[in-house]
């Protein structure tokens, strides 16, 4: 790609000096555009401020901690039912029995949506207790439910299935005979 870029504008130099060669040609004299008045329309910005990044971190403190009932995380997903509580706190208990708790969250980039109104994206860095996971980085939606933010049905679906797969691995080994 850098041979690519180094060609491209080298090219792009060749025909820009060449094209500054050869006979001189008098002048044509330019007609007169009429200005014109153009006026740009933005989208509207939500009436509402952009959540401060700690309100989005807490969302994935409480749903992390194991110590918090599943039921109680249930209004912290976008879409989720009472149905869903045990599956949500099976997340927690991934995370603890997975060594990864306590959790370092850090939100940044937060602004909104591109793809679903009202909803926010931001860049949330994850660290972890278990030195051998290091950090890695994820990106992820929060919608407000209009007395605070919750983690949207498609990131909350990623995680969940992210518990799952740690559950599973988390499992002792069989004893060997």
């Amino acid at each position: 790609m850098y041979r690519s870029r180094i060609a491209v504008s080298t090219a792009l130099a060749a025909v820009l000096a060449l094209s500054g060669c050869g006979r001189q040609q008098p002048a044509e004299p330019v007609a007169e555009m009429p200005l014109t008045a153009t006026t740009t329309v933005s989208a509207p910005a939500p009436a509402a401020p952009l959540p401060a990044p700690e309100a989005l971190t807490d969302v994935l403190y409480r749903l992390s901690d194991p110590e918090v009932p599943g039921v109680d995380k249930v209004p912290l997903i976008e879409g989720a039912k009472s149905t869903d509580a045990e599956t949500i706190e099976k997340f927690a208990t991934a995370l603890r029995d997975g060594g990864y708790l306590p959790l370092s969250l850090e939100a940044a980039g937060v602004t909104w949506s591109d793809r679903y109104p009202g909803n926010v994206s931001a860049d949330v860095t994850v660290n972890t207790a278990n030195p051998a996971t290091g950090g890695f980085f994820f990106p992820m939606e929060f919608r407000s439910n209009g007395e605070g933010w919750q983690l949207s049905q498609a990131t909350a679906k990623t995680l969940l299935a992210f518990g799952k797969s740690q559950a599973s691995s988390a499992a002792p080994a069989p004893p060997t005979p």
